[in-house]
């Protein structure tokens, strides 16, 4: 056998679990577009409403969309507004968690407020987020990150509390400072969990910013739905879901591979 045999020999089983990866979400996926394909445009009357919302409806409304130059406009505006909140919230909760997880005292003295604060629905804040910001980006980007910033908070002190005492105990024993035992212990140890919590965080706010932009702002995802359903253009409805769908799990794999994260 020459050398040259030996990545022809590698490459099949490569492809073939290539193909072991691929094929079962791809046959979900053609399962769920069946099935609404089937309850949308076969089971129901000609006449009847739901056909709108068909699939085979959506790359016409999407083409619709972008000829009107609003797709593209309102898929920035809505990226932008969540990476602003999720920035605020990972600045506020790194450091609320990692003084929580440090400080018995204040964990004690935080828990029923923390607890009690973060069972309110984000969209609660709503109201009062209008009445202290007006209307426009501010408080679409108050409920986002007001709805993130406890994932990060909870994730980070939860790792503070995991870490191992012996390796402060280790630290210690080398007259390490605080700021040492900070960043040469602590922070590397609780990594894993702030990814955890950052990506928890990226997913709660993406699920609260299509419902805050129809709270008065006339631009983004959550404005363009309520804009379709307003025209009765219940195809451009469905597009506009389905383009969130799709930007979700995007933005869930960016994070999984900028963190660092393993497919499970």
């Amino acid at each position: 056998m020459t050398r040259t045999d030996f990545p022809a020999a590698t490459r099949v089983p490569a492809q073939q679990a290539r193909w072991a990866r691929t094929w079962p979400p791809l046959s979900a996926i053609a399962v769920a577009v069946g099935v609404w394909w089937l309850c949308t445009g076969v089971l129901p009357a000609d006449d009847s409403l739901v056909r709108q919302f068909a699939p085979h409806h959506v790359l016409p409304a999407l083409g619709e969309l972008t000829e009107r130059g609003v797709l593209a406009s309102d898929i920035g505006l809505s990226l932008r507004r969540l990476l602003v909140g999720l920035l605020i919230a990972v600045v506020l909760g790194i450091p609320a968690g990692l003084l929580i997880g440090l400080n018995s005292t204040v964990e004690r003295a935080t828990t029923p407020l923390v607890q009690f604060l973060r069972m309110i629905s984000p969209l609660s804040w709503a109201p009062i987020a209008v009445a202290l910001f007006g209307i426009g980006d501010q408080p679409v980007i108050f409920l986002i990150a007001a709805a993130s910033v406890w994932p990060v908070i909870l994730t980070t002190a939860g790792g503070v509390r995991a870490i191992d005492q012996g390796l402060l105990e280790v630290a210690r024993s080398f007259h390490a400072t605080r700021l040492e035992l900070l960043t040469a212990v602590i922070l590397p140890a609780i990594a894993a969990h702030v990814q955890t919590g950052v990506r928890v965080a990226l997913g709660v706010g993406w699920v609260v910013l299509v419902p805050a932009e129809m709270l008065g702002v006339r631009s983004g995802l959550g404005y363009q739905i309520l804009n379709a359903r307003d025209q009765l253009a219940y195809d451009q409805v469905v597009a506009v879901i389905v383009v969130i769908g799709v930007l979700g799990s995007a933005l869930d794999w960016l994070t999984r591979r900028a963190l660092g994260a393993r497919d499970e």
